[in-house]
């Protein structure tokens, strides 16, 4: 994430901004959708079923990891005609490369892959992002990206404005038929493999009236001005960039860890209904919400280019309660007397995010820390994710954990157990203003009262509860444990010249950055 350090750049970036300047987009042709894919495996697989549920959404979640990643991969592995595939990071690691290997597979049969990448989270693939795009069938394009390829904070220090504003979208669309759209980016950390923290998140599988929103929206973002051919930064492949891809790819699908995450995967439950063809979707409304990719370009204060206005419109105004899960949550100023005004009219207000030992940001932590007191003082409810947490279970719960060390990552919000939205949007500063962001807001009270029940049953469990101490001024974290309710004075499992650093960060006029 563009967090923690930019901030520290924008002085500098005021003195020296102009200096870099991208080229012009050439080489770039249109492309859209195709439409016309009813007679595909896939098409013919969810056809009968979308006829049967005309301008509904067949939806079903995603929380396990595992079977996020066995989505992709079987969608890629399904493809007969084309492949649209965005995202913000997308890493060189062995989940990273399964997926780029999905992709070339499909390529390879002849399938169109469009594979838009935001610049930020593609560091260090300059010569794989280069193989990929040299078959005839894979073309890839590179959004809002770096003029200096490897030293990037040049491109900070000198055109800050721009480089600030990232594309943090996510889906992956299989014929036009079937979409992925959730909080997860492409690495390991978010699919349940790795030697690190994994990513606790949430994706929904979509077919129906949605996938053709979701291309469509896939369709504006790759002709947008701020999608530039990869070829124009990345460089032209060298003659044996192929046979290097391949001999990676062969090496990834080799690698012990690799061996051991696939046989996982083929275990999880969604392979296994898929098999049976008993894969259960819940046909309802879905509504996507985007940015426009103007957002990026366009730093004038408009509203009609951002998805956060149209988000609130959708979700409806709560009249009974308020869930809403964000791992980098910075409501500002307007967003804490919104929600101090829910509470104060009676709604339920709850409210999930990472612990400051659990975030990985904690720039963004300061940012937060500084509004819990009022929130806490109109009556909001505030969970705070503890570190290390492990949760199991394939019971279907949203769960917010699968068996891993996790910090949180999903990005989900339900309004009166009724709708839920699923997406890339975190409730802060940064998705609200400067990166573009995407998600469905679903008529779903099944996945609204998981949701509910998450904070009824596991947020206690896995979740600091942050309240009020005697008097009302100060705050306390409530840990309850086997043995019965800690109470801590300062926040949990931190040290001291964290929280220094975190008090300090919040008197800096850089909320608007978080």
């Amino acid at each position: 994430m563009v967090r923690i350090c930019t901030w520290l750049l924008v002085a500098a970036a005021s003195l020296l901004a102009g200096c870099a300047s991208l080229p012009a987009p050439e080489g770039r042709t249109p492309t859209t959708v195709l439409a016309d894919t009813a007679d595909t495996r896939l098409g013919r697989a969810v056809g009968p079923e979308v006829a049967a549920h005309a301008h509904q959404t067949g939806i079903h979640a995603l929380p396990d990891p595992r079977d996020a990643f066995a989505g992709r991969a079987l969608l890629a592995a399904a493809a007969d005609r084309t492949l649209d595939v965005q995202y913000y990071i997308w890493h060189a690691d062995q989940v990273g490369f399964l997926l780029f290997e999905a992709l070339w597979q499909a390529a390879e049969r002849g399938v169109r892959v469009r594979l838009l990448l935001d610049d930020h989270g593609s560091g260090g693939l300059d010569p794989t992002l280069a193989a990929l795009d040299a078959h005839p069938n894979l073309e890839l394009r590179l959004y809002n990206p770096f003029v200096h390829r490897s030293a990037r904070t040049v491109d900070f220090l000198t055109d800050f404005a721009r480089v600030n504003r990232r594309m943090h979208n996510k889906s992956f669309t299989a014929d036009n038929q079937v979409s992925i759209v959730g909080g997860r980016n492409v690495a390991n950390e978010y699919f349940g493999t790795g030697q690190g923290v994994v990513f606790a998140d949430l994706d929904v599988i979509a077919a129906g009236q949605a996938v053709r929103d979701v291309s469509n929206a896939f369709d504006l973002y790759w002709n947008s001005a701020s999608a530039y051919p990869a070829a124009s930064f990345v460089g032209l492949a060298g003659p044996d960039a192929t046979a290097g891809l391949e001999a990676r790819f062969r090496a990834t699908r080799a690698d012990p860890e690799s061996r051991a995450y696939l046989e996982a995967v083929r275990a999880t439950p969604l392979i296994r209904d898929l098999l049976n063809r008993q894969l259960a979707l819940e046909w309802t409304t879905a509504t996507l919400v985007r940015d426009d990719p103007a957002k990026t370009l366009d730093t004038a204060a408009r509203t009609d280019v951002l998805l956060f206005p149209e988000l609130v419109r959708a979700m409806g105004r709560p009249e009974a309660s308020l869930d809403l899960v964000s791992p980098y949550f910075v409501p500002g100023a307007e967003g804490t007397a919104a929600l101090e005004a829910l509470a104060r009219r009676g709604v339920v207000v709850r409210i999930l995010t990472n612990s400051m030992a659990a975030s990985d940001e904690v720039a963004v932590h300061a940012g937060y820390a500084k509004r819990r007191l009022r929130l806490l003082q109109a009556g909001v409810r505030l969970y705070e994710l503890k570190p290390g947490v492990e949760s199991a279970g394939a019971d279907g719960k949203v769960r917010l954990g699968s068996g891993a060390s996790a910090a949180l990552h999903a990005k989900a919000f339900a309004v009166d157990r009724r709708r839920i939205f699923v997406g890339s949007f975190n409730f802060d500063q940064r998705s609200a203003l400067l990166n573009t962001e995407m998600g469905l807001v679903i008529d779903s009270p099944s996945l609204a009262r998981k949701l509910a029940a998450f904070f009824d049953v596991d947020a206690p469990a896995v979740a600091y509860e942050v309240r009020l101490a005697p008097g009302g001024h100060d705050l306390e974290w409530i840990e309850r444990t086997p043995t019965g309710e800690v109470r801590h004075l300062i926040e949990p499992g931190t040290r001291w010249y964290l929280r220094t650093g975190v008090e300090m960060l919040s008197l800096l006029p850089i909320e608007w950055l978080l």
